[in-house]
């Protein structure tokens, strides 16, 4: 593993760190590109045979998600690729379909084609109703613990993301949905939907980098206000308040539009657009990346007691009662 490195590039006196080693952020630079930015940016001479050296090119993965949950397309043009959740009939997050998203995930990570991903849905009417709560209920301790690392493993794998991202949302996104979009850079989202993060509304608490996903699309007290409350916004509320980015008519409309901010990074130096939104990112990655185990303690703790199994279980009947009529 390489260890962290950290240097400074004297440019106008900008001082940048480049946590460009971290294990946590798996950037796949390729060398030349790096070697031009080198001189562009006027890197000392002893820094430069050392980076280069890291930056020499890695084994490369065949690009499939390699499951029926999980659909990965690549634009051979553009190199814009689409991932689409297809876990009828609401993509809810269990563990099989966190695993297929994982994989596209790394699997366009390690892929020097891949110029941004865009993230949506097969079904009409629903983004994802987020973690299924089978997974919750009455949980397996070997299950329930590989299911929490795996959905951590995804969103460090989307969030921490070397290239652009959006969530074109065609249909509802509430929890576990909603953190997938915040984990995309950019979320186009279609009308009469809506959008949140409704754990508590569920007797669960979202987890602090839950939190932090809201807390980067969304000003303080908008989040506050909308974790505690469980609140599910709309399409126009969600814009509104800088939870999603545009409106689009359709999925197709939605698909057009996230194409369209993917490209503008064409005209992008890769390196600098990378290493500019990885240390926007690092406290948040980094908090993961040194708490995992505990995150997963605190988890497998709280979903155990009583009063929660409870709430699930209620919940449950309710959905079983809604499904009767």
């Amino acid at each position: 593993m390489l260890p962290t490195m950290m240097f400074v590039i004297d440019t106008a006196g900008l001082v940048l760190r480049l946590f460009l080693l971290l294990p946590i952020y798996r950037i796949k630079v390729n060398f030349l590109d790096f070697v031009r930015y080198a001189k562009m940016m006027n890197i000392t001479r002893q820094l430069r045979p050392s980076l280069a050296k890291a930056l020499m090119p890695t084994a490369m993965r065949a690009m499939s998600a390699d499951s029926k949950l999980v659909e990965l397309t690549m634009n051979e043009k553009t190199g814009i690729a689409t991932v689409t959740m297809n876990r009828p009939p609401v993509n809810s997050l269990n563990l099989e379909l966190l695993q297929g998203l994982l994989k596209a995930f790394e699997g366009l990570e390690d892929d020097r084609k891949c110029r941004g991903m865009i993230l949506t849905s097969s079904s009409p009417t629903v983004f994802s109703a987020g973690l299924d709560i089978m997974e919750m209920y009455k949980p397996k301790p070997d299950r329930v613990k590989e299911f929490w690392t795996t959905l951590q493993d995804v969103w460090l794998a989307l969030y921490g993301s070397s290239f652009p991202t959006v969530a074109a949302i065609n249909g509802h996104s509430p929890a576990g949905g909603c953190l997938l979009s915040l984990c995309c850079e950019y979320r186009i989202m279609c009308p009469n939907y809506s959008i949140g993060l409704n754990e508590t509304k569920l007797g669960i608490v979202a987890p602090k980098w839950f939190m932090s996903s809201m807390l980067g699309a969304i000003p303080y007290r908008e989040a506050e206000l909308a974790l505690t409350s469980g609140r599910m916004f709309s399409t126009d509320e969600a814009l509104k308040i800088g939870l999603i980015d545009e409106v689009a008519s359709d999925k197709a409309d939605a698909i057009a539009k996230s194409e369209k901010f993917l490209s503008q990074f064409a005209k992008i130096h890769p390196i600098a657009r990378k290493l500019t939104k990885l240390n926007l990112r690092h406290s948040a990655l980094e908090w993961m990346q040194e708490n995992k185990e505990l995150d997963l303690n605190i988890f497998i703790s709280f979903v155990g007691q009583p009063i929660v199994q409870k709430s699930l279980e209620k919940y449950l009947e309710g959905l079983k009662a809604k499904q009767a009529k």
